[in-house]
């Protein structure tokens, strides 16, 4: 099927990538294209296989999940990552998602929500749990003001808006018709005016003062 979605699962625990792997192969636009034992592994192998969707725990012996999405992240990787963890503490979550994460759920997920976070993050969405979301938000508020969405260009509205969908530098690239560096400079401005630390408060700075697309 020309829409189902890739899928590489990170996980050291064998029973945990069996697991995952049974029940998503029984969905009918999910394809599991391979499982990875560590960060280091997952990285290569989302280079080989290139999923749509990567499935990445967080705690892993070598490179751990949250070094794994660094790398991917400097690498420019479209796959999205979904993070599947059972460590609840926001220490952990809230830096896998600077890292680059598209989302995060625990392992005791619901198998149907299971599903339906990786069709949500393939199509782009950002995935919070709630009181992430909100502690996000609330730094989000206590280092941006209310105006200073007001000092962006079109140009960086329309960036801003593409990185609230969650698109990469590469595909914001290919949907304004511009260089990758073009894009690179104007999510710099974008995060220096508005005093912001990474994509994901500025994809949050977007949805809360109406800036989406």
């Amino acid at each position: 099927m020309a829409d189902t979605i890739k899928v590489l699962i990170v996980d050291d625990h064998q029973v945990v990538r069996r697991g995952l792997r049974t029940f998503l192969e029984v969905q009918d636009d999910i394809e599991v294209v391979g499982e990875a034992a560590d960060g280091a592994e997952g990285v290569a192998r989302t280079e080989e296989l290139k999923p749509d969707v990567v499935l990445m725990d967080v705690k892993m012996p070598g490179m751990d999940g949250i070094d794994a999405l660094r790398r991917l992240r400097e690498l420019d990787h479209p796959a999205r990552v979904l993070i599947v963890t059972s460590f609840t503490e926001q220490r952990t979550v809230i830096p896998a998602l600077r890292a680059g994460a598209a989302g995060y759920v625990y392992k005791d997920v619901d198998p149907d929500a299971l599903a339906g976070a990786i069709r949500s993050v393939h199509a782009g969405h950002i995935l919070l749990q709630p009181e992430v979301a909100g502690v996000l938000l609330s730094q989000e508020e206590s280092n941006s003001g209310q105006g200073r969405g007001g000092s962006l260009t079109e140009r960086e509205r329309e960036v801003l808006g593409l990185i609230a969908d969650g698109r990469s530098n590469r595909e914001i690239a290919r949907a304004l018709v511009l260089s990758e560096k073009t894009v690179k400079t104007h999510v710099s401005n974008i995060l220096m005016k508005l005093d912001l630390a990474d994509r994901t408060q500025a994809a949050l700075f977007a949805v809360r003062h109406g800036l989406t697309r």
